[in-house]
């Protein structure tokens, strides 16, 4: 049984998701750990509900990020993990910490990528006037948000939509395809080469998979 390791900063709803598919069999694998910069992260109490052991480091505690970044490697590896998750971790990584699980480490980012890196996807979707907007699975790299994409998930924005409203519906799709392409990664399917994403051996285009 492969090992998943899920770091959050939040309310984890895309850990329960992955959660979920774990037990449900559509992820051939174990969440082994669950790590947090915050300690009052809602997703630990998630992780602690399905007997997922839960930790939170507070970056206080260390002088740098690098300092942070490498005693949480530690205790990441010392979960054996196959795969490292980010499921709404809101903190930038250190190249040496992203380096160390090169290839085997997912994020899941609110926008079309390369559209909105960073911070307030939907607000700034909506500022601009965007009539679609959705989510991005992809690899991590240095470059914030901007490793090869995987799988998108696109969602319409209506003219009287609130950001709440904007956020569910793209919340709804991530809890979709995020445990489907951690299904890919555990079983074997998907791969990053040549900083691009490969799926079933083929070099998937900038935007991810798209079926026909």
């Amino acid at each position: 049984m492969k090992n998943i390791v899920v770091l959050i900063s939040g309310q984890g709803s895309n850990l329960q998701a992955l959660i979920d598919a774990c037990n449900d069999g559509r992820i051939n694998a174990r969440i082994s750990a669950v790590f947090s910069n915050k300690a009052q992260a809602y997703g630990l109490e998630r992780a602690r509900e399905a007997g997922i052991p839960a930790h939170a480091l507070d970056p206080a505690g260390y002088p740098d990020r690098d300092a942070f970044d490498q005693a949480l490697a530690q205790q990441i590896d010392a979960a054996q993990p196959d795969l490292v998750v980010l499921a709404g971790y809101m903190r930038i990584l250190s190249p040496r910490f992203v380096q160390h699980y090169a290839g085997r480490m997912l994020n899941i980012h609110p926008s079309l990528l390369p559209k909105y890196p960073g911070l307030h996807t939907h607000r700034q979707a909506i500022g601009n006037g965007d009539e679609e907007h959705g989510t991005s699975v992809h690899f991590v790299t240095d470059e914030l948000d901007g490793g090869p994409v995987i799988l998108q998930a696109k969602v319409p924005i209506f003219p009287q939509d609130s950001e709440e409203e904007v956020i569910e519906r793209v919340q709804a799709q991530e809890h979709a395809i995020y445990p489907l392409v951690v299904s890919w990664f555990i079983d074997g399917r998907l791969q990053m080469r040549d900083n691009a994403a490969w799926l079933d051996g083929e070099r998937l285009p900038l935007q991810g998979y798209a079926a026909d």
